[in-house]
Parts: C-alpha cells; structure tokens; sequence
C-alpha cells in the first residue's frame, strides 16, 4: 500500500507564493505520473499539475505560467512551488501518484489527505 502525505498548504496574501510537497511511503515498487490536484468549495476537483515519470510536466490552464511541478524520484516526493496566487486558488490540494506497490502489482492511483490553501488579503 501507497501513503501520501502533502505538507506546506496555509494561508498567503495575493500575490504571494507557497511551496507544497508531497512524500509517499509504504510499499513502492515504482512511480510513474506524479501529481496536484484541486477541489474548491462547490466545485469540482480539477487538475493542477502533473508529471511523468520521465519528467514532463503537464498544467492545468489557470496556472500556467505560475505554478511549477518538480519530482525527486530518490525521495519519493513532489513539489508543487505556486506563486502569483490569486484569491481563486483558495481550495483543498490534493497530491496524487500512479504507481506499483510490489513488481507483481498492476499501477493504481493513490491520494493523499489534501491540505488547504487559502489566498486572501
């Protein structure tokens, strides 16, 4: 079994930035997409950012230019760094990975607790 655990969410003024990380732990065999997603209050979970396992990173359109996924594959963990945040980032972020626990085992999609950002003045 895969655990993620996200850290570094809390509470910015606009225009400010924050940096998220996300650690798996547990049984891992292999990783391969590692990503970010969001849900806001009423709203649907939408993606934020992902990369895969060679490295290309892939975003959603309301944060290009903004946010940047990274992965260290030695440490199991990801990076979501958010700057110029806006007050409509507000939302839960959830980290997300596609992966093996074992070399026998099929891939399947595992989700962290989230944690909360919240962008306001």
């Amino acid at each position: 079994q895969v655990q993620l655990v996200e850290s570094g969410g809390g509470l910015v003024q606009p225009g400010g930035s924050l940096r998220l990380s996300c650690a798996a732990s547990g049984s891992i065999f292999s990783i391969n997409t590692m990503g970010w997603y969001r849900q806001a209050p009423g709203k649907q979970r939408e993606l934020v950012a992902r990369i895969t396992s060679a490295a290309w990173p892939n975003y959603g359109d309301s944060v290009k230019g903004r946010f940047t996924i990274s992965r260290d594959n030695a440490k199991n963990t990801w990076y979501l760094q958010m700057n110029s945040l806006k007050p409509e980032d507000t939302a839960v972020y959830y980290c997300n990975c596609n992966a093996q626990g074992a070399y026998y085992s099929p891939y399947a999609d595992y989700w962290g607790p989230g944690t909360q950002v919240t962008v306001s003045s």
